[in-house]
């Protein structure tokens, strides 16, 4: 019996501990497991991240040889566009030398009809002054001619007023010169010549000489179509010594007086020019609309749009 007591007494004590290291166990278990997806989960956020990262880097990388190629883009465009104002400059430069170049030939071409009319006239002069074929001198002692007999037929002299002296045939009078006429003053050389002085000098570059001369075709000529054409030269003059405000009357006077010029359109442009110079942008750019609205297909107009392009300013004002 004592032995059996002590075997119960023993064994009894061991069950409860028995189950404590059971859950211990358990626990320990449970605290791996824990501990292992734990480990699990970070490295897989050190995965995702790391694939983020890649992502981020090659995103990075993406946008930044996308600005590059923007930059270049950009610059490129620049470069076009500086070489299209650069091109359209040389254009509108070679237009208005050909232009300068017909004027002139119009002005020589003017001159020598006026010399070829001239010369005309002069033989015309000459033949009807010239006795007819066969005639000569008459003799001082022939036969007088019948009193039935037509006087001889003299070349008209030029009308002037005068006075007759007394007992002489009306068929006889030789006009006296009238006092206001041997003081007049000297009449203005022709309009073409004095253009093709003052466009000579102007190819010249005798500028303040030019501008005198295309001044005096204005003044003594204000109504020819050439006088358009000086007020342009005179603005063009102005505009290339700084003097803008001066060159913009200049231009308005080709706009307003000599509608029909065809200067018209480049005096719109360079006045646009003139008053962006002035730091008037947007009076420059009402003018250089003006200009693409009444020209749309002129040379000028094509550089009005290319200036407005390059100041980033659209050509139809926005409402």
């Amino acid at each position: 019996m004592a032995c059996a007591a002590l075997a119960v007494s023993l064994f009894v004590p061991a069950s409860p501990a028995f189950a404590v290291s059971k859950e211990i166990v358990q626990l320990q278990t449970q605290v791996q497991q824990l501990q292992d997806a734990v480990a699990r989960l970070q490295q897989s956020n050190d995965e995702r991240m790391g694939v983020m990262k890649d992502l981020v880097q090659q995103s990075a990388d993406s946008v930044n040889r996308m600005s590059l190629n923007i930059d270049t883009l950009q610059k490129q465009l620049q470069n076009r566009q500086q070489n299209q104002d650069t091109k359209l400059d040389q254009v509108s430069g070679q237009i208005q030398s050909l232009n300068d170049s017909i004027d002139e030939v119009k002005a020589r071409l003017t001159r020598l009809e006026k010399l070829t009319q001239d010369i005309q006239n002069q033989q015309q002069s000459i033949n009807a002054n010239m006795p007819p074929a066969g005639g000569g001198i008459p003799d001082s002692v022939s036969t007088p001619p019948p009193a039935n007999t037509p006087p001889p037929t003299v070349a008209p002299a030029p009308a002037k007023r005068g006075k007759p002296s007394a007992g002489t045939p009306m068929s006889e009078v030789v006009p006296a010169p009238q006092p206001n006429e041997t003081a007049a003053a000297p009449a203005a050389p022709p309009v073409d010549d004095l253009y093709k002085t003052a466009l000579g000098d102007y190819m010249g570059a005798k500028y303040q000489l030019a501008s005198s001369e295309f001044a005096d075709v204005v003044k003594s000529y204000p109504d020819h179509p050439l006088a358009g054409n000086a007020s342009f030269y005179r603005g063009e003059i102005a505009y290339r010594g700084g003097h803008y405000q001066d060159a913009i009357a200049e231009y308005d006077k080709v706009i307003e007086q000599y509608a029909d010029s065809n200067k018209v359109p480049v005096a719109h442009l360079h006045k646009g020019q003139a008053l962006i110079a002035l730091k008037q942008n947007d009076a420059g750019v009402r003018e250089l609309r003006a200009l693409i609205q009444r020209f749309p297909n002129s040379p000028e107009a094509m550089q009005a749009r290319s200036k407005l392009s390059g100041m980033g300013v659209t050509v139809v004002p926005k409402r």
